[in-house]
């Protein structure tokens, strides 16, 4: 207990990274829990086909961020003048002026997605809902700098208490007006908050435009494959949406969507953790520097996924329960795919802290080959099993792709001094155990999924 409040209490890299992982779950946690009490709600005054139209907006959206991402965090985060005023404003300006041209580009492609989607409420729904992405663009660099020492109490508390504020924002207008603009203003009204409360509550000074050309070629050279890199990373995160927003029809993607909420939760809070941690602890203590730093982050990555993998253990075996239990019975089936995605996840889990160590070095160019390989296996893997078996056979699909992709990890974990045998060894033998033991308990929800192919 000694050792541990030391930890927690000391201002070394070691008690920064658990007091802030600590926060990140924390933080987290909360705002699933928030988002969980909005779906109770907004499931029971909404129809599903809200929330298929939704899933359709953001992953047009999330496509349009990812397409056009510069990597002004990571650079932030990994730059030796992350600090320097000159280099922060310049960021900035180079973010404002993204977000600028993102939410133009949604006016322009609001009706062309309408009509590939055959989903004719998306030419409004697109151009109001990109305003977020110009107002994400006027985020103060003043978060990345906490992110970047490790400092997340302020991040955590103001992160959830925008989230808050849509909440009540989106369930008040749907209680009105039952209507999906009800999903749209909730999304704005957070992120308006996030906005202002990061201005006024975060430390530093504010930012002003600036075009510093030293800062400029840095985060432009860096970028250059984060931007390539993110493109590949939206057909990882949002693939499946892509391909099954053809295969499935609205009804269908909405309760999609509902049980991709609750399996994605490990994967998920497992991504933020790493992003917001492991950057800064693999530019402070790489891996492949020596035998104590491997040790160190050996330590660190054992306890990451024994935890990552209990909540995953909990949502593949009891997911259609908690579905059963907590939702109208228009999203039943639900329940099938929170157990299959959960498991489908396990070579993902594993991998999770790879990728982080080749960023931290400034090695984007291989983050990007192996984000390249995987998005290519991950999409193939989705539209032949969709093709061939519906919603259950893209789902297993990307999770044999990722295991497919195993190798390209590991490629790129060896290449900085990262890669942990033994980790992956003893994961691996729990998930192919999680795994036989989850799909025998729920065979009959997986069987289920096929309720929700088109005809």
């Amino acid at each position: 207990m000694n050792r541990l409040s030391r930890l927690m209490h000391g201002d070394n890299l070691a008690a920064r990274a658990m007091r802030s992982s600590a926060l990140t779950i924390l933080g987290y946690g909360g705002s699933q829990a928030m988002r969980l009490a909005s779906n109770l709600i907004l499931t029971r005054l909404l129809f599903p086909e809200a929330f298929g139209l939704m899933s359709l907006v953001w992953v047009f959206l999330q496509g349009l961020s990812n397409f056009s991402d510069m990597g002004v965090s990571q650079s932030i985060l990994q730059s030796k003048r992350g600090e320097d005023k000159d280099f922060l404003d310049t960021a900035w300006t180079i973010q404002v002026l993204r977000g600028l041209i993102l939410w133009m580009a949604t006016w322009a492609l609001a009706a062309p997605v309408a009509e590939f989607y055959n989903a004719p409420e998306l030419r409004e729904l697109l151009p109001v809902v990109g305003l977020t992405l110009f107002i994400m663009g006027l985020i103060p660099t003043k978060r990345d700098s906490a992110n970047r020492k490790l400092i997340l109490g302020r991040i955590t508390a103001i992160d959830l208490s925008a989230q808050f504020f849509g909440l009540c924002v989106g369930v008040l207008i749907a209680w009105i007006t039952r209507s999906v603009w009800a999903l749209v203003f909730s999304a704005m009204a957070a992120n308006l908050m996030q906005l202002f409360l990061y201005n006024v509550f975060l430390p530093g000074a504010l930012n002003k435009p600036r075009w510093d050309r030293p800062s400029a070629s840095e985060l432009i050279h860096f970028g250059k494959w984060i931007f390539l890199s993110t493109a590949a990373g939206f057909m990882l995160s949002q693939g499946d949406k892509i391909v099954l927003g053809k295969y499935l029809s609205l009804g269908a993607l909405g309760v999609y969507n509902i049980g991709y909420f609750l399996a994605s939760f490990p994967l998920l809070l497992g991504g933020m953790v790493v992003r917001r941690i492991m950057i800064p602890i693999y530019r402070e203590k790489p891996p492949g520097d020596n035998a104590a730093n491997f040790a160190a982050l050996g330590r660190m990555r054992m306890m990451l996924s024994g935890g990552l993998f209990a909540l995953l253990f909990v949502f593949a075996m009891f997911g259609a329960c908690l579905v059963w239990l907590l939702y109208d019975p228009r999203y039943e089936l639900a329940g099938g795919v929170v157990v299959l995605l959960a498991l489908m996840q396990i070579p993902q889990l594993i991998a999770l802290t790879y990728d982080n160590a080749a960023l931290a070095a400034g090695d984007s160019r291989g983050f990007f080959i192996a984000a390249a390989t995987r998005a290519c296996l991950v999409m193939t893997g989705l539209i032949l099993g969709a093709s061939h078996a519906g919603l259950t056979g893209a789902l297993v699909g990307q999770g044999l792709a990722m295991i497919v992709a195993y190798p390209v990890v590991v490629r790129l974990a060896r290449a900085h001094g990262a890669w942990d045998a033994r980790h992956d060894m003893v994961f691996w033998a729990i998930g192919i155990a999680i795994t036989a033991l989850a799909a025998w308990f729920n065979w009959s929800a997986i069987v289920g999924l096929s309720a929700l192919n088109l005809p």
